[in-house]
């Protein structure tokens, strides 16, 4: 496949990073644009800019199969994709950070205004990290939260506590409710996907997958009892911040959002019904202090700025808040965030690249999510007609993953090794990032 990437920049060289080794890859940006991650890649490089008619013509756009337009503005990135659109049939992936964009820019060739340039998909990252620090409010002491099959099942991940039951036992030991199961662990920042001699120690975090009903019975078992969020502190007014408030209003719980601006303090008060809306700032001690900040069951850090975000973070754990929240924006952070304490940093940029990824896996499989920053992939995998029936057990998988849903028409179905999968069964499995390539290609409809 030939993919074109108009920008040099973080997000570009993910992408780029992701796809070089079995694809094409073209970049297009200016050269004092260019990372030195790309210098590390085996892909062909143009100096200019993707709005020029001359430049796609150079990249050899009329031939390619994908066009993915992410620097960091958003009108090149629009001009790009429908410059594009008049050189061949390619797809194009435009990335906006304005929602009006996304609206306006939502038109397909099968849409009420119908026209002859448009864009395929339109993805505006805040949107997506939004909708995932949404899900992971909302289960409590959880550190990833994923739905599946409209919600009746679920991917949740857990850190284990120094006094929980779970330590040093033997995962075949450690009578998980039924339709649930155990599909991978990361210790010392290496995710590995176990088996029932696989012994849980402190600290590790734990992904499970399972029926909604039965992960909310192993969380109260396990994780917490008879906890729910009430309270939520939002430090930062922006896009993320508004969006993120507007959507925990609907579930009834006590919001305050803090904000430096005052003019943005009083867009956000038109906008939002019951949120308080403080006009200060998220790094003030004596503010977060009058507040009473420290009562709030999670604080969330979504400001732009990273070191701020950090900053945030930390004096609000240092003041006996349990759950923190952070958004980082150089993906290269997030590590070191949790490294320091924050007990959840998350990318946008993660989040981007999934829509990208499960776009190009092919007709019968797509990526639903990435956990632990990127190290673990979720796939969907519609199995073909010409699949013969076969127990899990007996499934010959070319490297380690584990089915941890089967989707029947209108069953959820939370597999063992004896469960048989049929042709049109809808698979969502689990795998490392490193290994999902092979599983991809395994499971690829001719």
């Amino acid at each position: 496949m030939k993919i074109i990437i108009f920008g040099a920049n973080e997000l570009g060289a993910m992408i780029a990073s992701q796809f070089y080794t079995t694809n094409d890859i073209t970049v297009i940006d200016e050269e004092k644009n260019k990372l030195d991650a790309f210098n590390k890649l085996d892909i062909s490089f143009i100096d200019g800019n993707a709005t020029n008619l001359d430049i796609l013509k150079q990249a050899n756009t009329k031939d390619a199969d994908v066009f993915i337009a992410c620097t960091d503005s958003d009108e090149l990135n629009i001009v790009a994709c429908l410059t594009a659109k008049r050189l061949g049939d390619i797809t194009t992936h435009c990335f906006v950070r304005k929602e009006s964009y996304k609206s306006s820019l939502g038109i397909t060739k099968d849409a009420e205004y119908n026209c002859d340039f448009y864009v395929d998909n339109i993805i505006w990252p805040e949107e997506l990290l939004t909708q995932e620090i949404f899900r992971i409010i909302t289960v409590a002491k959880a550190l990833d939260v994923e739905n599946f099959a409209g919600g009746r099942a679920r991917l949740l991940e857990y850190k284990i506590a120094e006094n929980s039951p779970l330590v040093n036992k033997l995962v075949k030991h450690c009578e998980f409710p039924k339709d649930t199961i155990i599909v991978g662990i990361t210790r010392n920042e290496e995710l590995f996907i176990p088996n029932g001699e696989t012994v849980l120690h402190q600290d590790d975090k734990v992904i499970f997958m399972g029926l909604s009903h039965s992960l909310d019975i192993l969380a109260g078992k396990f994780f917490h009892e008879k906890e729910f969020v009430k309270n939520v502190a939002i430090i930062g007014g922006g896009n993320v911040g508004l969006k993120l408030a507007k959507s925990l209003e609907d579930l009834k719980l006590n919001i305050k959002i803090i904000e430096r601006d005052e003019e943005r303090c009083e867009f956000l008060a038109e906008q939002l019904d019951t949120t308080l809306v403080i006009h200060g700032d998220g790094t003030d001690l004596e503010l977060l202090a009058e507040e009473d900040i420290s009562e709030s069951d999670v604080v969330v850090s979504v400001t732009n700025n990273d070191e701020k975000n950090l900053l945030c973070s930390l004096l609000v754990k240092q003041m006996g808040v349990n759950r923190v929240i952070s958004r980082v924006s150089k993906i290269t952070n997030a590590n070191l965030f949790e490294k320091v304490g924050v007990d959840i940093a998350i990318s946008s940029k993660n989040a981007s690249l999934n829509e990208i990824k499960s776009s190009l896996c092919g007709t019968n499989i797509g990526i639903l999510a990435t956990v632990e920053q990127g190290k673990g992939e979720v796939l969907r995998i519609i199995l073909p007609e010409d699949f013969e029936t076969t127990k899990v057990m007996d499934l010959k998988l070319p490297t380690k993953a584990i089915i941890g849903v089967i989707q029947r028409r209108n069953r959820i179905i939370i597999p063992n090794g004896t469960t048989q999968i049929i042709n049109g069964d809808n698979l969502i499995v689990f795998t490392t990032s490193e290994n999902a390539p092979i599983i991809r290609e395994y499971f690829k409809a001719e």
